[in-house]
């Protein structure tokens, strides 16, 4: 008899019933073990559709917004990605099992601390943690392959499209701190940046700056 909880068994099945088709990220999303990355008192809850609490009023965001932004960055193995928003950790460990590196950077440095250590215990090792401001990637970091948001945006800054390479896509959150956003997909095309909308969501805002210490 499984000692599972109900939600863990039905973890798999509730994400291709929502949409998720995406072999890679379905396997991604099996092996990354969600609950080492929530708060201890909420383990028993950690596959349930739900976004959590964590540290610093973060919050780990619900399994299906993981797997669909994961589904919506077409990843190839060759990619590097930049991820603003640590949190956690949990998304950037799935992505490190569809990408070749993760630049991951939180403005926390309670979160950042311990998302860098969670992730070397677990072993993903081509996952760089970095304690900074989202809202200014170190130019030393390179530009990126693809770029994901796990924060609230009003807008997305310029300076932050100009980091994808060509052909290269970014996925957002966009809209007002209050209430619901629209989760944005950007590709950057040799004339342009193409745009479209996908769903609404919820998140925590993304803010400038380094936080005061927690």
């Amino acid at each position: 008899m499984s000692h599972e909880p109900p939600e863990k068994m039905m973890f798999q099945l509730n994400l291709r019933r929502r949409g998720i088709s995406d072999q890679a990220v379905l396997r991604a999303m099996e092996e990354v073990p969600r609950e080492v990355f929530v708060a201890v008192a909420d383990r028993g809850h950690a596959y349930r559709d739900s976004a959590l609490g964590i540290a610093c009023g973060q919050t780990i965001s619900q399994p299906f917004v993981v797997a669909y932004m994961t589904e919506q960055l077409q990843l190839q193995k060759r990619h590097k990605v930049l991820e603003i928003g640590t949190g956690s950790g949990y998304q950037a460990a799935v992505l490190s099992r569809l990408c070749d590196h993760v630049f991951t950077i939180e403005r926390y440095r309670t979160l950042a601390d311990s998302a860098r250590a969670r992730l070397e215990k677990l072993g993903y090792h081509n996952i760089e943690v970095a304690f900074g401001d989202g809202f200014d990637i170190p130019a030393g970091a390179g530009d990126f392959d693809r770029v994901i948001v796990t924060a609230a945006m009003e807008k997305i800054p310029d300076n932050l499209l100009a980091r994808l390479e060509p052909g290269g896509i970014l996925i957002a959150p966009v809209g007002s701190h209050q209430g619901t956003q629209t989760l944005v997909r950007v590709t950057r095309t040799d004339s342009g940046f193409d745009r479209k909308e996908l769903v609404e969501v919820r998140f925590v805002p993304a803010l400038p700056g380094i936080a005061r210490e927690l």
